[in-house]
């Protein structure tokens, strides 16, 4: 069968194919009932758009890439499992706007900058995850210099901030943590990176500190244990705590994997949670509520943000202006820190 056209839909609807093409296209200029002709006409013949002659026509290809950077050590999972309801609400959202998405993992020694910068695979790029933040930048500044539009979910850097989607990190730890001194908890360690080559979990630490200084305590620096991500990271700073026997009763973690990795430590050595220590972590990942205790945490709006990613770059690529967000954090209680339940 012969593939209908334009000008088939226009003999059909009984208008020309100029006015077909602004009312596929959302002009308004065409009124509501020429547009509803044009679209029924289109039913009839079973039309959809051909996305080649339009890529000619725009020079787009209708293709972002979501490029996602190494962020564990695992031979069989390398990727931080939080980007992976990300991913999925990225490729709902792009699809729904007709656009197509080209995934890809990126090895920490892969020149992508350059790759995506001059090959125009893509409209532009979405980037998750990082481990060496300052050759991360590098390799972004290429992007610049082409003129390759991107966004970044995760940091927010003040000199480019129109380039950088986040969370409320900061405002997230800071309830969690006062939550914990709510109930009673004075030694609260601090599972996370806390250092500005990190800034999400930078930000994670100043909210930290901040619910500290407001209850007048001082946390003991003993209890700020730098580990990265990982479930055996976690596990291993609390095995060192306890082999040193440094005193805490909760344990603010920067992510879930942390979080489960220090409930696990405490178990082995005999200590209850929650009752001996609280413990709470960050993401809301779908093992949060698959261990025991189920646990207590600062929930991500992967939803939004794809949406904000996906909005984002759009408006980049048709230069259009746009701002930071930051997208708000919800603290989610549930048994591992002692408190009442909200979910």
């Amino acid at each position: 069968m012969k593939r209908p056209t334009s000008f088939d839909i226009a003999a059909l609807a009984g208008v020309s194919q100029a006015t077909v093409s602004r009312a596929l296209s959302g002009a308004a200029s065409v009124s509501e009932a020429v547009r509803q002709r044009v679209f029924d006409a289109a039913a009839q013949l079973n039309y959809t758009v051909d996305i080649n002659a339009r890529k000619l026509r725009s020079k787009k290809i209708n293709t972002i890439a979501v490029l996602v950077s190494e962020d564990l050590d695992h031979s069989d999972n390398r990727i931080n499992p939080f980007f992976l309801p990300l991913i999925g609400s990225i490729l709902d959202y792009a699809n729904a706007k007709g656009v197509d998405v080209l995934m890809s993992l990126q090895k920490a020694d892969a020149d992508w900058g350059a790759d995506y910068g001059f090959s125009r695979r893509a409209d532009g790029i979405i980037f998750l995850g990082y481990r060496d933040f300052e050759s991360y930048l590098r390799k972004v500044a290429v992007l610049a210099k082409v003129g390759e539009p991107w966004v970044v979910f995760g940091p927010v850097m003040p000199e480019t901030p129109n380039l950088f989607i986040g969370s409320q990190n900061a405002e997230g730890a800071h309830e969690a943590v006062a939550h914990l001194i709510k109930l009673g908890r004075k030694r609260i360690v601090f599972l996370g990176e806390a250092s500005e080559a990190h800034s999400e979990f930078f930000e994670r630490y100043k909210g930290y500190q901040r619910a500290h200084a407001e209850a007048g305590l001082t946390p003991d620096p003993r209890l700020a244990i730098d580990c990265f991500i990982s479930r055996e990271e976690g596990a291993a700073a609390i095995d060192r705590l306890l082999d040193e026997g440094v005193a805490f009763d909760a344990v603010f973690a920067v992510t879930d994997l942390l979080a489960i990795g220090a409930i696990q430590s405490l178990q082995k050595r005999g200590l209850n949670v929650p009752k001996d220590v609280s413990v709470m972590g960050f993401d809301d990942l779908w093992a949060c509520t698959c261990i025991n205790p189920t646990l207590s945490t600062v929930r991500q709006d992967t939803t939004t943000a794809a949406r904000v990613l996906v909005d984002t770059l759009a408006a980049l690529i048709d230069n259009e202006p746009v701002e930071m967000t930051r997208i708000p954090t919800q603290l989610v209680i549930r048994e591992s820190c002692g408190g009442q339940k909200t979910s």
